[in-house]
């Protein structure tokens, strides 16, 4: 039996510890907690209590090493801010646990060499959960590519579009700030760079990108006519009116994990997405040509009327198209089965010659449309070997991060970016 500890226990957190109390008792065993703030450390283990389970041993974020040397976990999961990733993964591989982080592995270019580093030289292991990979549409698309359907891809055509609720979310948290998140080319992308690196089973090789902030933030609000403004929804009038306000206090989960808990650390869950100090771009496109020869045409909305995607695929004896309506969600610590839930999908291979045929996959139950319950298992259950190899390494995680970090080097210097010349993998 495997035992793991957790450091940072905001939203995502949940999704780990609860899987790992309830479904893989037989297999894992949750043994710390680590945080930068008591309060919310303590609601965790109200709701590991809340399912059955003891509470554990809890350590502030200074005492890290002290927490491993004193609970010994095989492998420790990082679920902090993005920016810290990097100093969490590198430090549970020098004191010998192996890792399991979320996405994104890290923000830019010399975090990325710290983990590489740090994994050779420890020769310690580094998973990045890509659950995407894992959803049954993800796993048809990549079956079918790699049986030449479509032949050769050339090109690909993806567009991914975050509504008025999940994608203003990144504008009212920490990810508004680049420092914190590398903005959403690093931040969120890495899930879409990282499926068209497994579809196409290559690596980016040049990236151009543009990209600004056109819809959030308080001078475009000003532009539209807006006078009513206030920095946080909590306590304010003008709130109160404002359809992309979050009311901490009207969630049992979010008022718990932040309104609760801000007295210790001053961090708002709630700012206002048409407030000041917002430095991620909220309108994306980005073109990159890849070691096999394939172009992607990408583009990523973050305040669309509808969630999901579209992906084309452009081969020497076809196309595969591909439509994703997904299901809104704001992430609040609560049931995970909401966050990419389906709504809808399509899957439509045209032959050169032939008559279209609608591929038909099977839903499998759970979030991001069947996929994370498959991450899951295979992340602490008694999972089969994966033939398709989606369990993603600290080498998937560099690669789809420095598609992203290579966007923001060309939307900074207005010009193309090779990926070697930012960090050579």
């Amino acid at each position: 039996m495997k035992k793991y500890a957790i450091v940072g226990t905001g939203g995502r957190a949940i999704f780990f510890y609860k899987a790992l109390v309830t479904e893989f008792k037989a297999t894992a065993s949750l043994v710390a907690f680590c945080d930068t703030n008591a309060t919310r450390m303590n609601y965790a283990n109200s709701r590991l209590e809340s399912f059955g389970h003891e509470a554990i041993p809890t350590y502030h974020a200074s005492d890290f090493d002290r927490m491993v040397r004193e609970t010994k976990p095989d492998e420790v999961i990082v679920t902090t801010i993005d920016r810290t990733h990097n100093e969490y993964i590198v430090r549970a591989l020098e004191l010998g646990c192996n890792v399991i982080t979320e996405k994104p592995m890290t923000i830019d270019a010399p975090r990325c060499c710290q983990i590489l580093d740090a994994v050779d030289r420890t020769g310690g292991r580094v998973r990045v959960t890509f659950n995407y990979r894992y959803a049954p549409h993800n796993t048809k698309i990549y079956e079918l590519l790699s049986s030449g359907a479509i032949g050769q891809v050339n090109s690909v055509h993806f567009e991914w579009m975050l509504n008025t609720s999940h994608g203003a979310d990144y504008f009212r948290r920490w990810h508004r700030d680049k420092r914190n998140s590398g903005g959403l080319l690093v931040h969120k992308s890495t899930h879409h760079f990282d499926l068209v690196n497994f579809w196409l089973q290559s690596r980016p090789e040049t990236v151009v990108a543009m990209g600004d902030l056109r819809f959030y933030g308080k001078e475009n609000a000003e532009k539209r006519g807006e006078t009513k403004f206030y920095s946080r929804a909590h306590g304010s009038e003008n709130a109160r009116q404002d359809p992309f306000a979050l009311h901490l206090d009207q969630n049992e989960q979010l008022k718990a994990m932040y309104l609760d808990a801000e007295m210790e650390d001053g961090y708002h869950r709630d700012q206002s997405v048409f407030g000041d100090g917002i430095s991620i771009e909220d309108t994306m496109g980005v073109m990159v040509r890849y070691r096999s020869g394939a172009v992607l045409t990408y583009s990523l909305t973050a305040y669309a009327p509808r969630e999901g995607f579209r992906v084309c695929f452009n081969g020497s004896k076809g196309r595969l198209e591909v439509e994703v309506v997904e299901q809104s969600y704001v992430n609040s610590g609560g049931e995970q089965a909401m966050e990419g839930a389906l709504e809808s999908r399509l899957i439509l291979l045209r032959p050169m010659f032939g008559k279209p045929v609608e591929i038909q996959v099977p839903h499998g139950p759970g979030g991001h449309g069947g996929g994370d319950p498959q991450l899951l298992n295979d992340l602490f259950g008694d999972a089969a070997e994966d033939q398709l190899g989606r369990a993603a390494s600290h080498i998937d995680g560099a690669m789809s991060i420095l598609t992203g970090i290579a966007a923001n080097i060309s939307m900074q210097k207005g010009r193309m970016v090779k990926v070697d010349d930012v960090l050579k993998v």
